[in-house]
């Protein structure tokens, strides 16, 4: 086994993270060394690790962070970063009524997964529930995914924190090119906060998508 990331993991060039639970989130498989398990990370049902198999080199998130997740739909990505921030929390956030019922299912054994019911449109909605962010995950597939991220930051993200969005080009226009539906968001992320450090295009495993990592420049309301 060896360590790329903060409890992430490559062996014969299988992506793992360190299990925090031994229960199946989705059709992972799970292998044993040294009295520690690990659980396989499939790049194709997780766009975060599709970008570490394509080359990510930083991955902003720590042991101990406190992670808002938007888009946390049944649990997967989330159960991984749930692993990685063993010491730290997962608020992770689904608008679904429906696909909730497969994230109650996936938190249930995890001590520090939140799953929380709500818009990511409307952060004020879910401001009582959710700490002060190291780190937002946005995987949304709305036209405003950008919009949304930079509303929550305000809310939540604190100074010089990390966000990390995965851009879907045909949620937001499927008229362009996907090269300029990404250079206009990039530009809207750094006229708003942030600065992108790092922009991994996570083909094949997601048909025109990017995943970029941005450290916020400015503070959430009333870090």
């Amino acid at each position: 086994m060896k360590e790329i990331f903060p409890n992430v993991f490559k062996f014969e060039d299988r992506l793992y993270t360190k299990a925090l639970s031994r229960k199946k989130v989705y059709d992972e498989k799970f292998i044993e060394k040294n009295g520690v398990y690990y659980r396989s990370w499939n790049p194709y049902k997780s766009k975060l690790a599709a970008a570490i198999v394509n080359g990510l080199k930083f991955l902003p998130i720590e042991k101990d962070y406190k992670v808002l997740y938007l888009g946390a739909s049944a649990g997967t990505t989330p159960s991984h970063v749930s692993d990685i921030v063993e010491d730290g929390i997962v608020y992770a956030l689904e608008y679904s009524p429906r696909i909730m019922r497969e994230l109650l299912e996936s938190c249930s054994d995890r001590y520090n997964m939140v799953p929380i019911l709500g818009d990511a449109n409307k952060p004020w909605e879910y401001s009582n529930m959710v700490e002060k962010a190291d780190l937002i995950y946005e995987d949304v597939a709305q036209p405003n995914q950008s919009e949304i991220l930079v509303k929550n930051a305000k809310w939540f993200l604190k100074k010089d924190g990390y966000a990390i969005i995965a851009i879907k080009a045909r949620s937001i226009d499927v008229t362009k090119d996907p090269k300029e539906v990404f250079k206009e968001q990039k530009n809207f992320l750094e006229k708003n906060g942030f600065k992108v450090l790092e922009e991994i295009d996570i083909e094949p495993y997601e048909k025109d998508h990017v995943l970029f990592v941005c450290k916020y420049l400015e503070g959430a309301l009333n870090d």
